[in-house]
């Protein structure tokens, strides 16, 4: 887990282990031993890595991409939540880990958004309201 979310994120950020290595003041020997799975870096070091790649220190250590679609680890804040099934009136099934991190109660009001190029957002009614009465008031 840890390792292979090392190796993926360095490489996707085009970075040798030796830049690495620098960024968080360690030998590229250590960097290499925590991809091989030989060892693990201390929490403080977790920590630096996880700012540098600008992901969570959760997702660095426990993110699995085959739970995921195969996706790599997202950005800090970004989320994938799976796929969702269109039924036959349109309605989804708004995954309960979604639920939980925005807070998303039965009975709950939400707007659909959508954008051609961008594609759908889902926003809790009262949240995007509010937004709206901001923008009218300036």
């Amino acid at each position: 887990m840890f390792k292979d979310n090392l190796v993926q994120l360095r490489k996707a950020h085009e970075m040798t282990q030796e830049d690495l290595a620098e960024k968080i003041g360690v030998s590229r020997q250590s960097v290499a031993k925590w991809e091989a799975g030989d060892s693990l870096p201390d929490i403080d070091r977790c920590k630096s890595i996880a700012e540098i790649f600008g992901v969570s220190l959760d997702d660095l250590t426990n993110y699995e991409p085959e739970d995921n679609m195969g996706l790599s680890v997202p950005p800090k804040g970004k989320h994938i939540f799976g796929m969702v099934k269109v039924g036959e009136k349109g309605q989804i099934v708004i995954p309960a880990k979604a639920r939980k991190i925005f807070n998303i109660e039965p009975g709950d009001q939400l707007i659909i958004l959508g954008d051609e190029g961008q594609g759908l957002a889902v926003v809790k009614a009262k949240d995007f309201l509010k937004l709206a009465d901001m923008v009218r008031n300036l």
